[in-house]
């Protein structure tokens, strides 16, 4: 196994110079002055589950004028109206 030097990273003026210097240098000769980052992921978008749902013609042509009028697809506005009343059940149900 080698024994390899530890390098440094060398201060960059700019974010050109910095590429320029990922481009010829391997970063994995620079590993050990890295320290590890932490991400929360969990206000990435989620996941969707196609679902299929019966509206009597009438509520989902009102939902399309809304949805028009405030220039957002319909399938959004849904969405929106649905997080809000979710929001509003969870505050009432404490």
């Amino acid at each position: 196994m080698k024994n390899k030097q530890t390098k440094l990273i060398p201060h960059f003026k700019n974010e050109d110079e910095e590429r320029k210097f990922w481009d010829t240098h391997d970063l994995t000769d620079y590993l050990d002055q890295l320290e590890p980052v932490e991400l929360d992921l969990s206000r990435l978008k989620p996941s969707t589950e196609s679902i299929s749902l019966r509206l009597p013609s009438f509520m989902l042509m009102r939902i399309k004028q809304i949805a028009n009028s405030r220039d957002v697809p319909y399938q959004s506005l849904m969405k929106i109206f649905l997080a809000e009343q979710i929001k509003k059940e969870q505050q009432d149900f404490k």
